[in-house]
């Protein structure tokens, strides 16, 4: 059980993996106004940046889980490395379907709905840990403006122009869905080209180091094709966002 080595390989050196940046993270935390001590479960919790620094900076609490085993021990060196390995736990395992033995505060699955199955199933999946009258983060993605064909949207890594709703559509889905939308942090172009970019220097690395490796000419493919590719497309027209729900 673990990602695929493609995807490892492109955000082996990501301490965060989507689109925010550390400064981001740090706002968006802050607008919660939870209190020390909250308790958090991170479903597809990545290196675990978001939650080693809120439970440094803000005094949360919580477990992450992630089907990534490198991930995972990332997360569990940032938690040392920061001092909150006693408030913070990083479990190896599928997200899917993951529910806490305790109720939390604040359940949270940050780029990953697919564990979900798409963000209905996925607010309900973080539901089932959540305390009555607590709080739910979904990231999500949604169109900055809408594509101009099919092949544009298959160019943003969508199978279609249908898979991603514009930014009224989604907060209007989580309203369908019985949410509140009580707060947002969305990522920019600067902060898209961060967490882009940052795979093609991976990528290179591992070149570099893995000449007869058999992924190296998927590798090599994806290096040369991905730059343009992005400046084209994921730049212009898609957004990514984290939006703070709460049940009505």
């Amino acid at each position: 059980m673990d990602l695929p080595r493609i995807f490892t390989i492109r955000e082996s050196n990501h301490r965060i993996h989507n689109p925010l940046t550390a400064d981001k993270f740090a706002t968006l935390g802050e607008s919660l106004c939870l209190p020390a001590g909250t308790r958090v479960l991170d479903l597809a919790s990545g290196s675990g940046e978001m939650l080693c620094t809120w439970a440094r900076d803000l005094g949360f609490t919580g477990t992450g889980v992630d089907i990534s085993t490198l991930f995972t021990e990332q997360a569990q060196a940032r938690a040392a490395e920061l001092g909150v390995a006693d408030r913070v736990e990083f479990i190896h395992g599928d997200a899917a379907g993951h529910v806490a033995d305790q109720p939390v505060d604040l359940a949270a699955c940050v780029g990953a709905t697919w564990i979900g199955n798409g963000v209905a199933g996925t607010t309900e999946l973080l539901q089932r840990s959540l305390r009555p009258g607590g709080m739910m983060l979904i990231g999500e993605p949604y169109w900055r403006q809408t594509p101009p064909d099919e092949e544009t949207a298959k160019a943003c890594h969508a199978t279609a122009i249908a898979d991603f709703l514009g930014l009224p559509e989604l907060i209007g889905q989580f309203q369908e869905l019985g949410y509140d939308v009580v707060e947002m942090t969305l990522a920019d172009q600067d902060s898209w080209d961060r967490y882009a970019a940052a795979q093609w220097l991976s990528m290179r690395r591992w070149l570099d180091q893995n000449s007869d490796d058999e992924l190296t000419p998927e590798v090599r493919e994806e290096l040369t094709t991905e730059p343009a590719r992005y400046a084209r497309s994921t730049r212009e027209y898609l957004g990514w966002g984290v939006f703070a729900l709460m049940k009505r």
